[in-house]
């Protein structure tokens, strides 16, 4: 089975990392629960290494890397606490990557549908993308907690193409992490990796690595499926 690279008629993207770097609000949202509690507040870059799993992964893995208590009362109540944070400020440190707001306005004004498959929960995705000025832009979001199983699942992007309507179509999945390859790869579906983030840590073949997501939009050759995985 083949697609043409620039030819899909819906595209599906990861959020953070790959359309926004929010990893400094996300940040902010965790030290905030460090400081709290005593503990040593962290730099954006090491906060950065954990996002990908969705909230309670953060703070666990964040947790046990830096040997504080990892028990689950102690997580859930810092889950809680970090969510609330973060509610409260969702996207004021947030920018978008270089192009990217032209490029979807760009793949927008092409007819080609989008939506967006995050492990950021339901609300704060849709607060983020109202605040930012793109959720227009996008048919259907679904974050972690709105679905039937979130990624590395493949349950979380199909629902995102059912949601759509996608059954049939030709389309892709774009990310920056090795939790949204394997997603793509479980569901059968295309990928391509953004070479900003943390996207050129994600091993793929130079044609479905992305400089920008206009190229989507572009014409070229037909590739087969499994080269993005």
């Amino acid at each position: 089975m083949t697609f043409r690279v620039g030819r899909y008629e819906a595209l599906v993207f990861d959020l953070d990392g790959t359309l926004i770097d929010s990893a400094p609000d996300i940040a902010a949202s965790v030290n905030q629960v460090l400081e709290r509690r005593g503990w040593p507040v962290q730099s954006v870059a090491f906060v950065e290494k954990f996002i990908g799993f969705g909230p309670r992964r953060l703070l666990l893995d964040l947790f046990v890397e830096l040997g504080l208590p990892s028990d689950d009362a102690t997580v859930d109540e810092a889950v809680r606490e970090y969510l609330a944070n973060y509610a409260r400020s969702p996207a004021e440190r947030t920018l978008f990557y270089p192009h990217v707001r032209e490029d979807l306005e760009f793949l927008h004004r092409t007819g080609i549908r989008m939506g967006i498959c995050t492990n950021k929960p339901q609300d704060l995705s849709l607060k983020v993308l109202d605040i930012l000025g793109i959720a227009p832009l996008f048919e259907v979001v679904v974050g972690a907690d709105a679905a039937p199983a979130c990624k590395p699942d493949p349950a979380h992007l199909l629902a995102v193409s059912g949601r759509m309507g996608l059954d049939g179509l030709s389309w892709a999945y774009v990310g920056d992490t090795k939790v949204d390859q394997a997603t793509a790869q479980a569901a059968r579906v295309p990928f391509y990796a953004v070479s900003w983030g943390g996207g050129g840590e994600v091993a793929v073949a130079p044609e479905w690595r992305l400089d920008r997501l206009r190229d989507l939009g572009a014409n070229s050759e037909p590739v087969r499926v499994g080269q993005g995985g």
